[in-house]
């Protein structure tokens, strides 16, 4: 509790309610049951993935390496945000702490950022495959995945960090309801009594400087994979070449549709539902991690053979 010169009491916020779908409750019951379902096949698929890359010898490669990447850090961020929201969708436990609340939102920052800065790099691997197939073992090797490793760990760690300690450091004496099912910067800042502008301008202008600079790597590898396949001419060289970044391609386009389609939501968020982006926003750490593993397994045949493996042996 504090005392200001003018005599009025605030009070100071030690945890905040997550109050997510207030405007349509329905959602929670409808949203729970697939929400849960995606959440078990996201940390089902992602761990038969892991085993499988981890067990098979014929998958210590590179390119396998920094699947494992990918989908470790989809398990850790679907168990960072959805447990937490179905305990809200079905016990109503909407609490959670002051500190609580910034380590989650520092994990969702620090986790994203890694996962576009892992694309980027399978970008740049496939780029590799396919423009320079004869250097590509002398390129993309063991110590290239480690030192890739160490880069993504680092980069995203260090600009992120910044963001949840700037609002953790905000002075909040107000509600402390949150509008949304999540620790997200941009609603949690929102309920603080001091100016917010230069947190907002740091989160937006380090976040797209980020997810930028990677998308447009990824834009310049994919540019110049579609040069080099279409001057193949030996028959089937179009089909294989682009069956071996096809993956990763479909999981890039629906990367960056989700993320479009949620900054579209805020930009025009009057004439949306305000539960649409809280929606999009909790759809987005559980859809994804589920494909991932999925696309990975289904098109990929060297893993698909490798799960028929491990099942073999299993059963």
């Amino acid at each position: 509790m504090t005392i200001h010169q003018n005599g009025t009491i605030t009070s100071e916020v030690s945890d905040f309610l997550l109050n997510c779908f207030v405007r349509s409750p329905s959602w929670k019951f409808w949203l729970s049951l697939p929400l849960s379902l995606l959440f078990l096949l996201a940390m089902g698929a992602n761990t038969v993935l892991l085993i499988t890359i981890w067990l098979e010898v014929s998958l210590h490669e590179p390119m396998y390496y920094l699947l494992s990447i990918l989908s470790l850090l989809d398990i850790v961020v679907c168990l960072t945000v959805i447990p937490k929201v179905l305990t809200i969708f079905w016990f109503d436990l909407k609490s959670i702490s002051f500190y609580a609340c910034f380590l989650q939102m520092y994990i969702m920052n620090w986790f994203f950022a890694m996962e576009s800065c892992t694309f980027m790099v399978m970008a740049y691997d496939c780029y590799v495959a396919i423009c320079h197939p004869l250097r590509y073992t002398s390129i993309i090797t063991d110590q290239f995945v480690v030192k890739t490793a160490i880069f993504i760990l680092a980069r995203n760690s260090i600009v992120t960090m910044s963001i949840p300690i700037l609002s953790s450091q905000l002075h909040y004496c107000g509600t402390n309801v949150i509008d949304n099912c999540i620790c997200a910067n941009m609603f949690v800042s929102r309920l603080s009594c001091n100016d917010v502008t230069i947190s907002r301008i740091y989160q937006f202008v380090g976040g797209w400087t980020l997810l930028g600079s990677d998308l447009i790597l990824i834009f310049l590898s994919y540019t110049l994979i579609l040069r080099a396949v279409l001057r193949l001419k030996a028959e089937g060289a179009v089909a294989k070449a682009l069956s071996t970044c096809g993956s990763h391609f479909i999981l890039i386009l629906f990367f960056s549709t989700i993320l479009l389609v949620f900054v579209l939501t805020h930009v025009v968020k009057k004439k949306v539902s305000p539960d649409v982006p809280v929606l999009l926003n909790v759809l987005h750490h559980v859809i994804f991690s589920a494909l991932n593993s999925i696309v990975y397994g289904v098109r990929t045949q060297e893993i698909k053979q490798g799960i028929q493996r491990l099942l073999k042996k299993v059963c």
